[in-house]
Order: C-alpha cells, then sequence, then structure tokens
C-alpha cells in the first residue's frame, strides 16, 4: 500500500461520503446565507455576525476539503474481511492482556484512522495497531510507547 493510502472500512467509507453530501447540500448554504444576511448590516469591519459567518464558512471549507482528501485516497475494505481472517487486520476485536499485569484484560478494535477514537476503537497506525495487525491468537506483542514500553498477549481474536 502507498505511503498516502488510508484503509477504510465500507462502513466507515459511506459515513464520511454521507456527511460531505450533508456538508455540500444543508450546510454550504446554510453558511452562505449567514453570511449574506450579515453583509446586510452595513460596516464589515466592526460587523461581529459577518466574521463569525465567514470563520464558520472557513472552518466549515476545511473540513469538506479533509473530506475529500480522505476519501481520494481511500482504500476501502469489506467490515467483515476481519471475521475471515486468523490474524489481526483492519476490522479485528481482539482481547488483550497486560503481561505486566494479568489481571488487566481489554478489548480493542482495529479500525482505519478515520474511526478511531483512541479508546477502544484504535487506529492500525498507532503503536498499538501497528504492533498487533499481522499477529494472531497466543502472541505477545510489544508495543512501544512515550512512556517505555509495554507487552501484551492476545488473548482471543474476533471476539
Amino acid at each position: 500500500m502507498a505511503q498516502d493510502e488510508i484503509v477504510l472500512t465500507k462502513s466507515s467509507k459511506k459515513k464520511k461520503e454521507e456527511e460531505l453530501k450533508h456538508l455540500r447540500t444543508v450546510e454550504v448554504p446554510a453558511v452562505r446565507k449567514a453570511v449574506q444576511q450579515a453583509r446586510e448590516y452595513g460596516d464589515l469591519s466592526e460587523n461581529f455576525e459577518y466574521q463569525a459567518a465567514r470563520q464558520a464558512q472557513a472552518i466549515l471549507n476545511g473540513r469538506i476539503a479533509e473530506l475529500e482528501a480522505l476519501l481520494e485516497r481511500a482504500v476501502v475494505i469489506e467490515d467483515d474481511a476481519a471475521a475471515k481472517s486468523e490474524v489481526v487486520t483492519i476490522g479485528s476485536k481482539v482481547m488483550l492482556q497486560d503481561v505486566g499485569d494479568p489481571e488487566d484484560e481489554f478489548s480493542v478494535t482495529i479500525t482505519d484512522a478515520a474511526s478511531a477514537n483512541g479508546d477502544d476503537m484504535i487506529s492500525g497506525l498507532s503503536p498499538m495497531g501497528k504492533a498487533l495487525l499481522g499477529k494472531g491468537k497466543g502472541e505477545t506483542i510489544t508495543v512501544h510507547l512515550p512512556h517505555g514500553e509495554a507487552q501484551f498477549l492476545i488473548v482471543e481474536l474476533g471476539i
């Protein structure tokens, strides 16, 4: 996979496309109308409503550009591809055990970067995601974290 490609599941890509459509068809016209109304208030140099509307327009345009770039670079995988795999892939749900603290078990889902939440859905590009990809049940991984290294045992795959 090329460096600039982004892996998305089919459902994640669909959500991003729906968001982009909503922004273009609903949000852009609303912001344009707000800018136009604020212009009618007169002197633009001291018109707070105009400045706020222009700022909202800039933020909206930035999000649209971000989504367009993401979708342009997307490589789409099936949502259920992970269920058919015996190794960790994008979409896999994994139960992990901290080797240093066997009482500490937790599960994570490896997802595309756009869907990661940093909690139970982690990007395949994150340190833990990189360490997990391609590994199978029973394997121990070492994760390089800012505060040092941590080791985790893959207890279950596809939970």
